[in-house]
């Protein structure tokens, strides 16, 4: 009897421990998250700092980081992705802090529409400056940083591969970064480093807002594409974090150079009108 109970308490013990280290498995890790100050971005660095990670968040409007990074209990750094220098200077601030990273979840990104016929030269380097040439170039400043067997996350889109209309330049600046993600995780495969990219389906963000949508176009546009969805709804952000802390740990240890489609199933009933 007494020899029962005290197998049942060591096995209680021995479980409860195993759940604490899962519910803290990036306990002394760095992560970077671009543009954690709202959406998708604020959801990642929340779910990884519950995991036990000490984390950065960036962002281009001064007063929404600092509340985002007060709020979260991370560190806030004001940097606008499109332009290298503030990407160097960036770095910096964070090698001077931390010394080192171990996850670089790039998640800052604009979405902007137009058709063809009247997409300008500024709707095309605004895109492609931020969501590939920013993207770029921050993985490229942080490498030096970026400790051997780190994460490296990319936030992509499903309108990569869906061909829906206005969508041309956006469209392709996220096909580019599918394409970096392949690439990369070849490159940086010797040092270990895993690189992956996950390419959400609608989620329900401050996004539609930003592009100068009222609410009543925003419900009908939902309603509208959920109907396409398998899952007859826009996903959370909190889902995206959850695929982010996933792919940030070593549970996911042998992912490399994989992209995770997470669109409640919009992929499988693509065309869209």
């Amino acid at each position: 009897m007494i020899v029962s109970k005290l197998l049942s308490l060591i096995h209680h013990f021995k479980t409860t421990i195993f759940n604490i280290k899962k519910m803290n498995n990036l306990s002394n890790k760095v992560a970077v998250v671009t543009g954690g100050n709202s959406g998708i971005g604020y959801a990642a660095a929340k779910e990884l700092i519950a995991q036990g990670a000490q984390v950065v968040i960036t962002g281009r409007n001064k007063q929404s980081v600092e509340t985002a990074a007060t709020e979260l209990g991370a560190t806030g750094i004001v940097a606008d992705q499109s332009k290298i220098d503030q990407i160097d200077q960036l770095a910096l601030a964070v090698k001077e802090k931390f010394g080192k990273v171990d996850v670089l979840f790039l998640n800052a990104g604009l979405a902007a529409f137009s058709p063809v016929e009247t997409a300008t030269e500024e709707h095309y380097d605004a895109l492609m400056n931020l969501n590939v040439k920013g993207v770029y170039f921050t993985v490229q400043k942080f490498l030096p940083i970026l400790n051997d067997g780190g994460s490296i996350i990319f936030n992509a889109s499903v309108n990569a591969v869906l061909g829906m209309p206005d969508s041309s330049v956006y469209a392709a600046s996220k096909a580019a970064v599918l394409s970096l993600n392949k690439v990369l995780a070849r490159e940086l495969a010797t040092r270990k480093i895993r690189v992956n990219a996950i390419s959400p389906g609608p989620v329900a963000t401050p996004l539609y807002g930003k592009l100068g949508l009222e609410q009543e176009q925003v419900d009908g546009f939902g309603t509208v594409l959920g109907q396409r969805i398998l899952l007859n709804r826009f996903g959370r952000p909190e889902e995206i974090a959850n695929v982010v802390r996933f792919l940030a740990s070593d549970d996911a240890s042998f992912i490399t150079g994989t992209e995770i489609t997470v669109d409640g199933g919009l992929t499988v009933n693509a065309v869209i009108y």
